[in-house]
């Protein structure tokens, strides 16, 4: 069962919300009321006239949660619609670039703010480009989030040949980097892999190539008016746009920004704050 975070955050800053604004507009009153009453009933002693009144006065439990979690949850729902939200890479789609085991921050605004859960955009505010890493819902199950690199814009022509990208009909031009030294996904073997360089028309990244391996298809394709052809920068080990088509504008989430930690069996603290290019 997929598990939508976004969905219980509403619900629960709703909820909480509901009971303090209810305990606000009526039961608070009431309880004025009750403690005022019992500090008018001159037989019983002041002690116990205090003692009423402070029992009458004191919150439902429910409330006394609800008002201190509120503006909690509210902050985070903010943050997280609309500002940043944080994501764990659970594969090696876009090493060398990415890591498993990095967390990173995705920009919420970079591609128009939309509202939680319904996903709908509400202030348009830029769009992606090229060479942009990104986050988006997976258009054949759109409660799974995907991360690759930007590609192809709409009107583009999107050619991957003999492990050669062309956009446009013009050769994306790469520099040889050496052989990748850095740690390999678990069950995958990155022996005899090769970085390059890519220059994707003025932006620069890494990309990685797997030699004696080779699962990506070949073809051609037109990028469509309001979507996007995506790629893994582990160009032999990364399930994108080759297999299963374009990115529709309306399940782009943002733009991943920075590392802010890396954790797979132990921490690696030479990739806290690195900035994804």
């Amino acid at each position: 069962m997929d598990f939508d975070f976004a969905l219980l955050l509403v619900v629960l800053t709703a909820l909480s919300g509901v009971i303090w604004l209810i305990d606000r507009l009526a039961l608070s009153a009431a309880r004025t009321r009750r403690a005022q009453a019992f500090e008018t009933m001159t037989a019983l002693s002041q002690e116990e006239r205090d003692a009423r009144a402070r029992n009458a006065l004191q919150e439902p439990v429910a409330v006394e949660y609800a008002r201190s979690f509120f503006p909690v949850l509210l902050l985070i729902l903010l943050f997280r619609s609309f500002i940043a939200e944080p994501f764990k890479i659970p594969s090696g789609s876009m090493m060398p670039t990415l890591l498993v085991g990095d967390f990173i921050l995705v920009n919420k605004f970079a591609y128009g703010l939309r509202l939680p859960v319904l996903n709908t955009k509400i202030l348009g505010v830029g769009e992606p480009k090229r060479g942009d890493v990104f986050v988006f819902r997976y258009p054949e199950n759109p409660k799974e989030d995907y991360i690759k690199r930007v590609i192809g814009l709409p009107g583009d022509e999107i050619t991957y040949r003999n492990k050669t990208l062309y956009i446009n009909g013009q050769e994306v031009g790469e520099t040889e980097l050496g052989p990748y030294t850095g740690p390999s996904e678990a069950g995958r073997s990155m022996a005899g892999g090769q970085v390059k360089q890519e220059d994707l028309q003025g932006v620069q990244h890494r990309i990685m190539l797997l030699p004696q391996s080779y699962i990506g298809h070949e073809g051609t394709w037109h990028v469509p008016q309001g979507q996007y052809f995506a790629m893994g920068d582990n160009r032999d080990n990364s399930q994108d746009s080759r297999f299963w088509g374009f990115v529709p504008e309306a399940n782009l989430v943002g733009r991943a920004f920075v590392i802010w930690m890396n954790f797979d069996n132990g921490i690696d603290f030479s990739r806290i704050g690195t900035l994804i290019k």
